[in-house]
């Protein structure tokens, strides 16, 4: 018997349903639920467990409907989804939902994002970047002096900082020139720091100020930070970020004293004979960094291409979902560098919406990748899964098992096999050899969260 009272298009790729459920059905359900509360009910009068039916059912009508309806709506959606031949890419939205009445059948309304109907056109023909996988001189020698920088030593010298140097000393945040604040400001609390001018995690402004500076000498700099404009991305029409001042005064200043580029430095980086069998892994290292980034490239242009030959009209609620994934992402990134979210005073409307393109860019591509899979006929077969979740875990560093137990507990475990494919797929339209899926770069969606495949 179907269930199904109608299906009627909404919206782009998205569909609603009018379910029925049987009165049978209904009513059965009604009466296991009248017996489960029947058995924990305490009613003064009755023994446990020994309720009159219809007590209970008066006594606690709105709960039994609400567990009723709770029990019914699930079930009875699958039931209508396989009839309908549906694949909803997100969870139905329930619109709609009858009071239940004694003898009668219950019924619901849902509404579903669908995947929209792709025609495939050429799928073929790429214009691909092909850059250069070999090293050059200057980046073998710049690897190579970085490795002696790891195993420097620090000389104190006596003489004005320049960039490179390790500089100790003390920074204090001051008020700003012109400033009147409210309330006398406490006694500023000078923070000891050491850092080596010019290193990009330091502030510009910092390594600016300290440049030239000798030990006892000090100095003064201000600080805009970018993160508390309150937007997501540059926007020329986004507050100034507040300016602060500081005077950073200079304790100390240390140069770095390099090992020389011998045999002996070779075998301290690691299992090599001389300097000539550490140059030659520096340069496989590179290689192999290279050609993962030339494979990036090819897979970025594949997918920019795809969507630009398939223009088609996005799920609205799978685009909406992914950008409120993003914009989830791009929070957590900024607590974990130690921003207040509370008071950094973001537009959080104004973040989603600069992240709407990209979002569009990943559920356009998906829903063509997939596309493609269907129509190429491209599986991933149980031992590439296998492969590519044991090189997960590695990468992880945890077990098999382990990384499986976590990735099903948070309902993962479909979405990080629709990326591998998909990652097959991305490799079928290159041309590269068909070869177990590995822990690559786009795998990273399925074990974000992501809905599959928005």
């Amino acid at each position: 018997m179907s269930v199904v009272v109608s299906v009627e298009d909404v919206g782009p790729c998205r569909k609603q349903l009018k379910v029925e459920v049987p009165a049978p059905a209904v009513e059965a359900e009604t009466q296991r639920v009248v017996r489960e509360y029947g058995q924990r009910a305490r009613i003064p009068g009755f023994r446990k467990g020994k309720v009159p039916a219809e007590m209970v059912r008066r006594r606690f009508q709105k709960d039994i409907d609400k567990e009723v309806i709770e029990r019914l709506l699930p079930r009875y959606w699958h039931q209508a989804q396989e009839e309908s031949a549906l694949e909803p890419l997100l969870p139905p939205e329930v619109e709609e939902v009858a009071d239940l009445v004694p003898g009668q059948p219950f019924t619901f309304v849902a509404s579903v994002e669908t995947r929209p109907q792709i025609e495939l056109r050429n799928i073929g023909d790429w214009s691909l970047p092909d850059p250069s996988v070999e090293p050059g001189t200057m980046e073998i020698d710049d690897t190579l002096d970085d490795l002696r920088k790891q195993l420097s030593r620090w000389v104190a010298v006596e003489r004005p900082a320049a960039r490179g140097d390790l500089v100790s000393g003390e920074v204090t945040e001051i008020a700003a020139e012109g400033a009147e604040p409210d309330q006398p400001p406490e006694r500023p609390k000078p923070q000891h720091v050491e850092v080596e001018v010019g290193d990009p995690r330091v502030w510009e402004e910092l390594s600016l100020a300290l440049t030239g500076l000798a030990a006892g000498q000090e100095s003064t700099f201000t600080h805009r930070d970018p993160s508390e404009t309150g937007s997501a991305g540059s926007d020329p029409g986004a507050p100034p970020a507040p300016e602060r001042r500081f005077r950073v005064r200079v304790e100390g200043v240390q140069e770095r004293e390099l090992p020389p580029l011998d045999d002996e430095l070779a075998g301290k980086v690691g299992p090599f004979e001389n300097v000539g069998t550490l140059r030659e892994a520096v340069v496989d290292r590179l290689r192999a960094g290279k050609v993962q980034g030339r494979r990036e490239q090819r897979q970025a242009a594949v997918l920019d291409q795809l969507r630009e030959r398939h223009p088609m009209e996005l799920p609205r609620g799978v685009v909406r979902h992914e950008v409120e994934h993003l914009v989830q992402d791009y929070a957590q990134s900024l607590a974990q560098r130690g921003v207040d979210l509370d008071r950094a005073g973001i537009d959080w409307e104004r973040a989603a919406e600069e992240m709407r393109p990209l979002a569009e860019k990943r559920v356009h591509a998906r829903l063509l990748l997939d596309a493609v899979s269907e129509s190429a006929g491209i599986a991933l077969s149980e031992e590439e899964f296998e492969a590519a979740l044991a090189a997960l875990a590695r990468a992880q560093g945890t077990s098999t098992s382990a990384l499986r137990r976590s990735l099903d507990e948070k309902g993962r475990l479909a979405g990080l096999r629709a990326q591998l494919r998909r990652d097959k797929t991305i490799r079928h339209l290159l041309g590269e050899e068909e070869s177990a899926p590995e822990a690559l770069p786009a795998t990273a969606d399925a074990l974000s969260g992501e809905a599959n495949p928005g």
